[in-house]
């Protein structure tokens, strides 16, 4: 994986250099609309220039796996706000540890999931892993390049680089290398993380042939510290000034970290049967095939273990803990459109896993297997359909063969209302085995060493859904779920954490509500949700109410050259039984001892837009300059003090 990354970052800066060196005097504004020029701002070499001036937005588009297109978008918005995080997402049901690409305590959850198989472990790991649905391809007419850039807290920087162009109408590639290295606040927390993407599509002259491509390379380190110890949270929270320097407190161990590396190569390809003369879908037959083959670790190392807080170990020096996974699906599918009948697809898939480690442990009472491993035959169909505004949409999908029981039902259907609203609603049945780490798990650790394979029911998840988007009215969405044998992480009688699955179903109900008023250059977004769990509540836990709040003002300078963006966002949770984290495991687990949250966070921005670069200036969390240090990201893990950060989005277009 390092000769990976540094071929990588080699292809990266040659692209960036080149970016460089373009020709930016073709660049219009947004202010004039999505599809109006940018007025130069200098008459210099005008006329010469004139002749050269880029493309329309409109034609810059992004592609997802699910085909569902949008187009590039270089406006700053308090959207835009929100998405300038490491995770380049809206992060509203997240609470960040507190250095840059370490784990997220999860608020609120989303059970969307149409897995029939179990998902590797090291959950708590995955947050910056991309998967599948997280790769994008592109359509463009000139080449385009993006950068983001954040500082971080600590000797390091947060680089996302990507460069996009056809080399022809029907061909496409990007390349993008996202890395991360920040030393951070406390001991032994110090991140070092890569995302390096490479993507292709390609249509056959005929546009009867298409397929979509990519490859992904990742591997993310993290140090680990176990948190605080005991005194040093005293410490955190007396307001002693010379603990205001976080690194004199102390953590639980300074001599453990833990990566998650893995590669992924994924094709897409489908044919069309019949030639189409037009853009009218009378009749089309499609034949396709999904390759997906993905191969990841997880890795946890400690030079000395630490038997006070994860019981005895094997070893007494340099433990080594390593759960290796191999996937390989192949899906098969025909579809038929048709434009008064709708949409048909029928697929088959066959995927080869295996899961492990390299040795059989043998107990007296028991003995763990070193692997989980074969063979899954699944079959599926889907079928959409689109009338007078309506959408309907339905697809299920089962396991027939294999050891690994599942099953996924999927029932949507959605309506426009003009161009005031949309409205959507479904149910969601999953029937799916817990994730790998729960069915078998292998560890230096005594404590940590467990087969549940033979003894665990699928989890069964079902859920009613709905949806309303209108910008001129609100934003609204509800969930209501019910979860059977949900399986969790939480601790035992000795107080170890271990694998159980719950005896009782969970009843959880998801309200969530968005708003945004404007009176001129001023705008207040709001966003709220409200979540309660009326059964299962000894063993899923989330707040009732989190809240975000962004007053800002907006305006432009200069003749209209600086678009300007300020104010203040305020975010808010109540206090709960926050679930707590295991660097062992990287997941976090169920804990009813310690209620946490009910502290306020709020940040002020001043962002500026030039042209298609977006400019950030954050002060965040600066009510901690005043506040008590009740902060915390998780039962011993306090989250961020005040900091100032700073950082840009910047296009190139060619």
């Amino acid at each position: 994986m390092g000769f990976r990354i540094k071929l990588t970052c080699i292809i990266v800066l040659m692209f960036g250099f080149k970016m460089f060196s373009q020709d930016n005097s073709t660049i219009r504004r947004e202010g004039g609309g999505r599809n109006s020029y940018e007025d130069s701002l200098t008459n210099r070499g005008l006329k010469n220039r004139a002749a050269r001036q880029r493309p329309p937005l409109d034609l810059y588009k992004i592609i997802s796996i699910e085909n569902d297109t949008t187009i590039v978008d270089t406006s700053l918005t308090v959207e835009k706000l929100y998405k300038y995080n490491y995770l380049r997402k809206d992060n509203f049901e997240l609470l960040p540890f507190a250095n840059e690409g370490q784990t997220y305590n999860t608020l609120a959850y989303t059970f969307d999931s149409e897995k029939v198989m179990p998902e590797f472990g090291a959950r708590a790991r995955h947050f910056n892993y991309m998967e599948v649905d997280d790769i994008f391809y592109y359509q463009v007419p000139t080449p385009l390049t993006e950068l983001y850039y954040k500082s971080v807290f600590s000797q390091g920087q947060n680089l996302d680089a990507f460069f996009t162009m056809n080399k022809s109408k029907r061909f496409n590639f990007s390349i993008a290398y996202k890395g991360l290295r920040s030393l951070g606040k406390y001991q032994n927390a110090l991140t070092s993380t890569g995302n390096f993407r490479f993507t292709t599509n390609y249509q056959s002259k005929n546009n009867r042939y298409n397929v979509k491509a990519h490859y992904v390379a990742q591997d993310l380190l993290n140090e680990e510290n176990g948190g605080l110890t005991d005194q040093a949270l005293v410490n955190f929270g007396g307001g002693d000034s010379q603990f205001n320097d976080r690194a004199r407190l102390s953590v639980n161990f300074e001599d453990a970290e833990s990566i998650l590396d893995g590669a992924r190569f994924y094709i897409n390809q489908r044919y069309d049967l019949i030639k189409q003369n037009d853009s009218v879908n009378k009749n089309r037959i499609q034949i396709g095939h999904i390759l997906n083959y993905e191969d990841k670790f997880f890795e946890y190392r400690q030079t000395t273990p630490a038997t006070d807080l994860f019981g005895e170990s094997f070893v007494t020096s340099n433990l080594v803990d390593r759960t290796d996974y191999e996937e390989l699906n192949n899906r098969v599918f025909v579809e038929y459109s048709n434009n008064i009948l709708g949409t048909l697809n029928f697929q088959a898939n066959h995927t080869y896993y295996n899961y492990g480690y390299n040795s059989v442990l043998v107990r007296e009472d028991e003995t763990i297997p070193n692997a989980l491993q074969g063979g899954i035959v699944a079959v599926g169909a889907s079928y959409r359909k689109a009338y007078k505004g309506f959408q309907l949409k339905g697809e299920a999908q089962t396991n027939v063969v294999g050891d690994f029981s599942g099953l996924d039902f999927n029932a949507e259907a959605s309506f426009k209302l003009k161009d005031k609203a949309a409205f959507s609603g479904g149910i969601h049945i999953n029937s799916s085995p817990a994730n790998y780490n729960h069915l078998l798990y292998q560890s230096s650790y005594q404590n940590y060493n467990w087969y549940n394979a033979e003894n665990y029911e699928n989890v069964k998840t079902s859920s009613l859904d709905f949806k309303m988007e209108s910008k001129k009215w609100f934003n609204a969405s509800a969930s209501l779920v019910s979860i059977a044998d949900y399986a969790y992480f939480g601790r035992n009688n000795a107080g170890l954490v271990q694998s159980f699955q719950a005896d009782a179903n969970v009843t959880y109900l998801k309200f969530k509500l968005n708003k945004e008023f404007r009176l001129g250059k001023f705008g207040l977004d709001n966003t709220v949700a409200y979540q309660n769990v009326s059964s299962g509540m000894s063993y899923f836990n989330v707040p009732e109410i989190i809240t975000r709040n962004t007053l800002y003002y907006t305006d432009e300078w200069f003749q209209k050259a600086l678009f300007v963006q300020t104010g203040f966002r305020f975010n808010y949770f109540t206090e709960y039984n926050m679930n707590a984290y295991d660097p062992v495991l990287a997941e976090f687990y169920v804990q009813n001892d310690q209620a946490l949250g009910g502290f306020p966070l709020l940040d002020l921005f001043f962002n500026m837009k030039v042209r298609q670069t977006r400019i950030f200036f954050i002060a965040e969390h600066i009510n901690s300059l005043v506040s008590p240090s009740d902060y915390y990201s998780a039962p011993g893990y306090p989250y961020r003090d005040f900091t100032f950060r700073f950082g840009l989005v910047w296009n190139f277009f060619l």
